[in-house]
């Protein structure tokens, strides 16, 4: 927008050098140029304001494949003025000498027009082509179609408007249609997705089958060993039975052994003793006798000693002593 200041009887316009600035005064131009900067008066003047810079046009619209389907394109134009002059005189930019705004909507005009012929050059473009090809192929083919389009439109140049570059940035089709577009490969990646979760399951199947089939080999194993360690443990139980028998059977011969040579030896002592009084006189033995009696006494009352009883003690201990 044109900088205007006021003075007494005269204005001073003050202008950016990315405009451009046209002044007529009398249905004659005065001064056309860029950056302009100069003193006038508001009576029979008028100024015209040419933005020179690129400027950027969002754009966003339907249109209709082959198959009569609803697609949207949705981009971006970038263009500028390449012919000041032409483009004042076929649009109006003429601008309020107290604001030094646009009268008009001059950008507003050019911007109607762009899109226009960008809708053009794609609906040519989506008409000769099924939505599952447009879709398929991407934004680059109706991308170079618009920009090819534009660039070489004889009304634009003769406007002295110049496009600079063309953006797409996405195609989509209804909400109806991308949602029965989606719907085969949704349905191909659920299948894949129960595909994956049935190969899950069939190898947990198989998985708590090898658990179990182990778990039944291990208690199988364990009944093994426990009946190995029973049958290890009775015949240990008969190892030490037999070994105590033994052992037993040793000590009671030993005992006996001892039993008996100790019998052996009363024996021999007693038949070495009695020897001795095989060849003693009677009285003697009598005597002897009578006094191993009175040492086997405890008490004597009374005793009565005859000779018949001394003999018979002399013959029983004769007996004994044969």
């Amino acid at each position: 927008m044109a900088d205007i200041r006021f003075f007494p009887f005269v204005r001073q316009l003050r202008s950016e050098a990315s405009v451009h600035i046209q002044s007529f005064a009398k249905g004659r131009r005065r001064r056309s140029g860029r950056g302009l900067s100069f003193w006038f008066t508001p009576d029979g003047v008028s100024i015209a304001e040419i933005p020179m810079d690129d400027r950027d046009l969002p754009f966003l619209f339907n249109s209709r494949s082959k198959d009569f389907q609803d697609v949207a394109i949705q981009g971006q134009v970038v263009w500028r003025v390449a012919d000041p002059e032409a483009l004042a005189e076929r649009i109006d930019f003429s601008i309020d000498l107290a604001r030094g705004a646009h009268l008009g909507q001059p950008l507003d005009q050019i911007a109607t027009l762009m899109t226009g012929l960008a809708q053009q050059q794609a609906a040519q473009y989506l008409l000769d082509r099924d939505v599952g090809d447009i879709l398929a192929a991407g934004v680059e083919p109706v991308q170079g179609r618009i920009e090819g389009g534009l660039t070489t439109s004889a009304r634009l140049r003769e406007m002295g408007l110049e496009v600079v570059a063309v953006r797409v940035a996405d195609i989509s089709p209804s909400s109806e249609l991308k949602k029965a577009l989606r719907t085969p490969t949704f349905e191909r990646l659920q299948q894949q997705a129960d595909q994956a979760t049935f190969e899950r399951r069939a190898l947990a199947v198989e998985k708590e089958r090898a658990i179990s089939e182990n778990e039944l080999a291990t208690q199988v194993e364990l009944a093994k060993r426990e009946e190995d360690l029973i049958a290890q443990q009775g015949e240990n139980a008969r190892n030490r039975a037999l070994a105590d028998a033994a052992a037993k059977k040793i000590a009671t011969e030993g005992e006996a052994d001892a039993i008996r040579t100790v019998q052996q030896a009363r024996a021999d002592m007693e038949r070495a003793r009695v020897s001795i009084y095989a060849d003693l006189p009677s009285h003697v033995m009598l005597g002897l006798a009578a006094r191993e009696f009175a040492a086997k006494l405890e008490k004597i009352e009374h005793l009565n000693v005859t000779p018949d009883l001394l003999a018979q003690i002399g013959e029983a201990f004769g007996k004994r002593a044969a």
